[in-house]
């Protein structure tokens, strides 16, 4: 019985509770309902910015990094042993200055070498030349002898011809003057046959008329002695016939002999003439050693000039065995020792030039075309995070990175002081345009809808009007907007939303530049 009257004790008291909470909450809800209503009723509280005229500035930023315009990796050109290597990383050095030694010992024995292959040379050079005229004016003596013999033996040539005409018309006038006496002979004989055949009638008739007595025996010897001339006659006759037939044999004889000599010193002659000749193009022949001689000088010449050569490239060898620094800069990278053997090609040291610096980025499409080459950039770098620096661009890469789309932007600063290291990491924002003096109010005050941007302006009433406007260029604070004039109030910030023609309270404050403000 105790325990069913405590439990409906207990409920009733709990009843009692939620009865009562269940009423507070109804008061309160009471309470904060007719404060909402008041608050609804009441005259919002909102902040409000004037238009100005004012340049809007469209930037673009951008990260990269600090680099080294020049980043030159020191390596020898020949293989060999380093014997001085005195810098490390962080040592400024100097344009000029001796960075690395190698052995120079078997470049030496090249030097020489090629030193002595130069001197050889140009003797064999010089006694080719101290032989040379000499050889000139040997070979023009014997052609001049030569052909001097050649006109000799025309000229002897010719005189055998002449000679032969001469002796062969001498010959035959011989022949035809024999000839001439074989004809005297001949008519001679005949003469004599007649005077004979004459004498002998004579005798005859004479003999007749002595033997009948008619004449003396003093006139038969008469014409018999007549008879006996006319016989000596004849016989004279006939022995000039066979003198002149055997002169004529003789001359005709002569003539063969002459004939026959004749040409055989013609031949003879033609055959010294062509030898005179053939020497004469013999020694025209030798004109070609003069050629090859002065061939032969050109090929000496050329060997000299090789020799040089080899002697320029041991020079150079030797001069590359001394590595000097290409700039002003701090060496960056030491990669081998003293002792260590390198090869061509091998990086020894890493030089940088950091008077200039770069800060490389990069930028889309887009924003290259409203950048050029001499524009100037901030740069805000995490080493320095309370300070800003000026840099100019310098390069800009017409050709985008096939991966990113993006073009690189290199932008050059000053570093006399030494602040900018490469590697830093840079922040980089560019000006790509500028709207100036234009009507502009703050980005936030612009509403969108679907019939276009308006704005909330403030009356001489305190009360906000919706003000459709056209928005133009735009910053990173403001925003360019036709329809305004400067000194117009509109609503930046409100705790409730507006509505056209609603009352608004104002206060102080500041805006977005820090000047003064209403709210």
């Amino acid at each position: 019985m105790k325990r069913w009257v405590f439990g409906g004790v207990m409920i009733l008291i709990l009843g009692s509770l939620i009865a009562f909470r269940v009423i507070q909450k109804q008061a309160e809800f009471k309470a904060q309902m007719g404060q909402r209503q008041a608050k609804m009723n009441a005259a919002p509280s909102v902040t409000i910015v004037p238009a100005e005229i004012r340049d809007i500035v469209t930037t673009f930023e951008a990260t990269g990094s600090v680099e080294a315009p020049l980043n030159v990796k020191i390596a020898p050109k020949i293989t060999g042993r380093i014997d001085y290597i005195p810098f490390h990383e962080g040592d400024p050095v100097k344009k000029g200055q001796v960075l690395v030694r190698i052995d120079p010992t078997e470049v030496e024995a090249g030097v020489r070498q090629a030193q002595a292959a130069v001197a050889e040379a140009e003797y064999r050079l010089a006694q080719a030349q101290l032989t040379e005229n000499p050889t000139n004016v040997s070979v023009l003596t014997q052609i001049r002898q030569q052909r001097a013999g050649a006109s000799s033996a025309r000229a002897d040539y010719n005189q055998v011809q002449k000679n032969y005409e001469s002796q062969i018309s001498s010959a035959q006038s011989s022949v035809l003057d024999t000839q001439s006496k074989i004809n005297i002979a001949k008519a001679a004989i005949t003469s004599a046959k007649a005077n004979l055949g004459n004498s002998e009638s004579r005798f005859n008739r004479i003999y007749g008329l002595y033997k009948q007595g008619f004449t003396a025996a003093q006139d038969v010897d008469d014409a018999r002695a007549a008879v006996d001339v006319q016989k000596a006659a004849l016989e004279a006759a006939e022995s000039q016939l066979e003198s002149a037939k055997a002169m004529k044999q003789s001359a005709e004889q002569q003539l063969n002999i002459v004939r026959n000599k004749g040409k055989a010193d013609i031949e003879a002659s033609r055959a010294r003439m062509l030898q005179a000749q053939a020497s004469v193009e013999y020694a025209d022949s030798n004109k070609a050693q003069t050629a090859a001689y002065k061939q032969s000088i050109s090929a000496l010449r050329a060997g000299v000039d090789a020799a040089k050569a080899n002697l320029a490239s041991a020079l150079s060898k030797r001069a590359d065995t001394v590595l000097r620094s290409p700039m002003d800069g701090f060496v960056t990278g030491r990669y081998a020792d003293p002792g260590a053997v390198v090869t061509p090609g091998q990086q020894v040291l890493g030089v940088q030039f950091m008077r200039q610096v770069w800060v490389t980025v990069a930028v889309p499409e887009e924003v290259t075309t409203r950048i050029h080459n001499g524009q100037t950039g901030t740069v805000r770098l995490d080493a320095y995070p309370d300070s800003s620096f000026t840099g100019q661009i310098a390069q800009i890469n017409p050709s985008a990175d096939p991966q990113s789309r993006q073009f690189t932007v290199r932008l050059v600063m000053e570093n006399a002081q030494k602040l900018f290291r490469p590697g830093m990491f840079a922040r980089v924002s560019f000006e790509t345009d500028r709207v100036a003096k234009t009507i502009a109010i703050p980005r936030e005050a612009v509403k969108s809808s679907e019939k276009g941007s308006f704005v909330f302006a403030l009356d001489k009433e305190n009360k906000v009007k919706k003000l459709p406007v056209l928005v133009g260029a735009s910053d990173a604070d403001w925003i360019s907007v036709q329809g305004m004039k400067a000194g117009d109030k509109v609503v930046t910030l409100s705790a409730f939303p507006l509505r056209d023609g609603q009352r608004v309270s104002t206060g102080d404050r500041r805006n977005h530049d820090g000047k003064r403000g209403w709210r």
